[in-house]
């Protein structure tokens, strides 16, 4: 008779359920929709807005399967892409730039089902269609950027310690580091100390001097170049999350490649142009004060002779390209920002951006404003554009930095946390720059050296191959066991039915996205997994001809085979485990789905079968097995 509790019974029609309810939302297939979302100052989404956007498809003859409004934004649904599109371009042209219109998937899964929890797989890359991006991070403009900063400080010791120099600049020849020109020997030796004890992470050394020219050689020692290349690749990987959660996509893939070189894979993301233009942005604001205001003589005379007082720098406005002085001094930078909005003015009511700064440059604010009320500062916006040409059938891509003064007005009151930036032409440009302030600058600019779409239709066809494949290696290994262990294989089939089922709701309910190396880490669970049964059936097999009775030969069976079978998916696990912590990418995928379907497959390939077993050959007086 046999011996199997109730308890385990129990166990395993839960198991069974659970797979069932939770695998379930993945029957439901996503419909394309498109989100809007009010932006700053922007009219609420309410159901004058819905009718709005509903009579606009109407109009233009674009057929939508739902128009609603949840929550804080609006949902329009469509039968594919293709129509997404088009309803997409007449929602933005009906509603204009006070409103964010972007691409989304409607889940249609039912309402009980989401209550308690259970939910399709996100997709990744391959299956659902993106774009993947190959970033190039600019290790020399880091470099720059310290050297300038050391400069920066370096005179200001000189000055503190009263130590008489004629210039302190970069060297012209590049890796030379920052040149310090003294009036004597004396000066020289005092300065070389000075620096050496103030800055531990330079090098400071004699240079080529004359009888009136004393030179000192300062250059950032090596060991904290590397450390600047290493937190700028960190920074810039938490600078790009940033921005990327502004667009919304779920799941996105941001790695680090090589030394110097980042990857970017974004699944679901129709719109590869508004992608490049946020993560690939370097565009900032630095807060200057103004030398004078734009237009004025000096400006205009700097202009027309470039003769520019030392100390400042000559731009145009943003605008209308009237020349304006400003200081090479920075107040505060983009990257002293907490938060940007975009927003309107609320004096002239043109577009603008309501700006939060940290607490440093707050400080650096008041104490500025405070001293220069009257006076005028400059809002300076810095792009870095990579333009592109074909030379002798190559690419080649040249960086350019642009600057120009967006805004340029009198200092009319004390202010420093929070305060708003005018001069931006219209809502749209104020709500892209209020994105890229708010997901931090880039510690070095980026360059994006390699770009690739897949479309939605190749993911599609992924998707159909992948489950081709699933279904065809299933149907294989169900027919096999079927036909060479019988009643026993058809208990074995049910068992890997049921694996299956398992290791999808799983995967579903921890939200594991699923990708093309997942696929094949499910075919290849599937096919490892019948080698439990394998084992169990020859065992059987083996006490019948040894003379044991037929209860006898189930309970031997799975007793004896449980050790070789744990031993097996012990070592399995472990290289599914390593797959998982130490790769990336498509192998952690592969691994992560490898790791859960050996789990799945120990529970179904031995206590599901031994309960179907159990329940068929329980209760009856048996001479033989089919086996």
């Amino acid at each position: 008779m046999s011996d199997f509790p109730r308890w385990k019974y129990a166990l395993v029609a839960l198991a069974m359920l659970f797979g069932i309810i939770y695998a379930l939302p993945n029957v439901f297939v996503p419909l394309p929709s498109v989100q809007v979302t009010a932006t700053h100052n922007a009219a609420p989404i309410d159901q004058s807005m819905q009718k709005k956007v509903a009579d606009a498809l109407v109009a233009q003859h674009i057929p939508a399967l739902d128009v609603s409004v949840q929550g804080d934004h609006l949902l329009a649904t469509f039968a594919n892409t293709d129509v997404q599109k088009s309803g997409a371009d007449a929602i933005k042209a009906t509603l204009g730039d006070g409103y964010s219109v972007a691409f989304n998937l409607k889940s249609v899964v039912p309402s009980w089902l989401r209550a308690i929890g259970a939910r399709s797989m996100p997709l990744g890359l391959d299956l659902q269609g993106g774009v993947h991006f190959l970033m190039q991070v600019d290790q020399s403009d880091v470099v720059d950027k310290q050297e300038n900063s050391y400069a920066d400080d370096i005179r200001g010791l000189l000055r503190l310690k009263n130590i008489h120099y004629e210039s302190v600049a970069r060297s012209a020849v590049k890796g030379q580091g920052i040149a310090v020109i003294l009036r004597s020997a004396n000066d020289r030796s005092t300065a070389s100390d000075a620096i050496a004890n103030e800055y531990t992470d330079l090098n400071v050394a004699n240079g080529p001097s004359t009888q009136d020219r004393f030179v000192l050689n300062v250059v950032v020692k090596p060991e904290k170049l590397l450390d600047l290349s290493r937190s700028t690749i960190t920074q810039n990987l938490s600078t790009l999350r940033n921005r990327i959660n502004v667009l919304g996509v779920s799941e996105p893939l941001i790695q680090q490649q090589g030394e110097s070189r980042i990857v970017v894979e974004l699944a679901g993301v129709q719109d590869p142009a508004e992608a490049k233009a946020l993560i690939g942005g370097t565009a900032t604001l630095q807060y200057r004060p103004g030398i004078g205001f734009a237009g004025d003589a000096a400006a205009v005379d700097a202009a027309r002779t470039g003769n520019i007082p030392p100390e400042a720098n000559l731009y145009y406005m943003h605008d209308n390209h009237a020349p304006v002085l400003v200081s090479k001094q920075i107040i505060a930078t983009g990257n002293e920002l907490v938060n940007a909005n975009s927003t309107l003015d609320t004096q002239s009511g043109t577009p603008a951006v309501s700006v939060n700064l940290n607490a440093t440059g707050a400080k650096k604010m008041l104490d500025f404003t405070t001293a220069n009320v009257g006076k005028p500062m400059a809002v300076v916006y810095v792009e870095r554009v990579t333009e592109t040409k074909l030379v002798d059938g190559k690419e080649v891509r040249t960086p350019r930095i642009t600057e120009s003064v967006i805004n340029d007005a009198r200092i009319d009151g004390v202010f420093s946390n929070q305060f708003q930036t005018t001069g931006l032409g219209t809502m749209e440009e104020a709500h892209n720059l209020a994105n890229l302030l708010k997901g931090g600058a880039l510690a070095a600019p980026v360059d994006i050296v390699e770009e690739r779409v897949i479309g939605a239709s190749l993911g599609q066809d992924n998707i159909d191959k992948g489950f081709k494949a699933v279904l065809l290696g299933l149907a294989l290994v169900l027919a096999a066991a079927a036909i060479y262990y019988k009643l026993f294989g058809l208990v074995a089939d049910i068992a890997l039915f049921f694996n299956l089922v398992i290791l999808v709701a799983v995967m579903s309910l921890i939200g594991v996205t699923l990708t093309m190396p997942g696929v094949a880490g499910i075919v290849l669970t599937l096919g490892m997994a019948i080698d439990a049964n394998v084992l169990i059936c020859e065992r059987v097999r083996e006490e019948l001809r040894n003379g044991s009775t037929p209860h006898a030969a189930i309970r031997a069976g799975y007793e004896k085979a449980w050790a070789t079978i744990l031993d097996a998916n012990v070592t399995h696990l472990i290289a599914a485990l390593a797959l998982t912590t130490m790769g990336t990418g498509a192998i952690k995928g592969f691994g992560v789905t490898l790791m859960i379907g050996i789990l799945t497959s120990l529970f179904t390939s031995v206590m599901l079968t031994h309960a179907f077993t159990a329940l068929i050959h329980g209760h009856r007086k048996l001479k033989t097995l089919s086996v």
